[in-house]
């Protein structure tokens, strides 16, 4: 995982570790408490569930984009490749034709 990851990970745990110990100090029924951390616990599910989406969206674009690189980098060396033997025919075609070794 990323730093930028760890990051974010550790201050969505702390902020909902601050939102839990707030509400546990603050007045008010149990059964209020519970619904509070309830509803809050499940806000937390979605954000997370956002930002792990959001990363894989992320990653999946990455590799595409290198997917892509990689595949115009091998076209490239293939078409170099085919150059130099083109290039190294025409000289011992030369040289065969001249009498030289």
């Amino acid at each position: 995982m990323s730093d930028n990851g760890k990051l974010l990970g550790a201050l969505v745990l702390g902020a909902a570790a601050g939102a839990v110990l707030g509400m546990m100090f603050a007045p008010g029924k149990g059964s209020d408490l519970r619904k509070k951390i309830s509803d809050n616990a499940g806000d937390l599910i979605d954000e997370l569930t956002e930002k792990i989406k959001q990363g894989k969206d992320t990653l999946t674009d990455l590799k595409d984009k290198a997917m892509s690189k990689a595949e115009d980098l091998k076209s490239k060396a293939e078409e170099e490749m085919d150059n130099y033997k083109s290039k190294s025919k025409q000289t011992a075609q030369t040289a065969a034709a001249n009498g030289t070794h």
